[in-house]
């Protein structure tokens, strides 16, 4: 989505910034593991693919993403001024990559493992489904809090921008944006992923059924009763320009 392409969002726990081409080659070096890719379900790509996907990451109107790094450290993770800029290859240096942080929207009706994530409504309205997933690449910065946190993030910032992120979706989709509603959150995941599991538990997310033949769970959430706009307290949520 471009919707966040001039948006980071700094917090104590973790800094979120747009996914750009100078992220490409960390990106592409954490997806060459074996175990990231079974647990994100992808498949290797050549560093040229990888470049491909995130121009069309970043263009694409159902698919928002942010790259998760460490948080601003000393005096600047203190301002309280809204001015600061957060600069690309700057903050965000490879060395500062902890892992990314994703939101798809699909239409509620293509959900083939079920619906009871979304609330009934009238058939004019264009329902849709936002799935949420995180990966965090190295395991010295997992289980810290940091994968939390970004999601945490990424649903206070969905909240605090819906309009303007279904209004993207809605032109994309050539769709008349006043019909268009997301009524729910979901997220796959390994069912032997027992660490992410507990996380989405924790947020509020609910296991629908059984794995399924890939072996992953489904956890859904109801949109409208998420509390996404408390997901982000403590955690001094700042929204701030990001200049490349």
């Amino acid at each position: 989505m471009k919707v966040n392409q001039t948006i980071s969002i700094s917090t104590s726990k973790a800094l979120l910034v747009p996914y750009e081409a100078h992220h490409v080659l960390t990106y592409h070096e954490w997806m060459k593991d074996p175990a990231i890719q079974e647990a994100t379900a992808s498949e290797p790509m050549t560093l040229e693919e990888e470049y491909e996907n995130q121009e069309s990451w970043r263009t694409s109107h159902d698919k928002l993403t942010f790259i998760v790094c460490e948080p601003l450290s000393g005096a600047a993770s203190n301002e309280n001024d809204e001015a600061r800029q957060i600069k690309a290859q700057v903050d965000d240096s490879p060395d500062k990559m902890k892992g990314d942080i994703n939101f798809f929207l699909y239409l509620a009706d293509e959900d083939d493992d079920g619906d009871e994530v979304a609330e009934p409504r009238e058939s004019s309205t264009i329902r849709l489904i936002g799935e949420v997933d995180v990966m965090i690449a190295n395991t010295q910065h997992r289980g810290k809090g940091v994968g939390e946190a970004a999601v945490r993030l990424i649903l206070a910032y969905i909240r605090r921008n819906l309009p303007e992120i279904l209004k993207e979706y809605a032109q994309g989709e050539k769709l008349d944006v006043e019909k268009v509603q997301l009524v729910g959150l979901m997220a796959k995941i390994k069912q032997e992923n027992t660490g992410s599991r507990a996380l989405f538990k924790k947020l509020g997310f609910k296991q629908e059924g059984e794995a399924n033949y890939f072996g992953e769970v489904k956890m859904v959430m109801g949109w409208e009763t998420n509390g996404s706009e408390d997901m982000a307290e403590g955690l001094e949520y700042r929204e701030l320009d990001y200049v490349m």
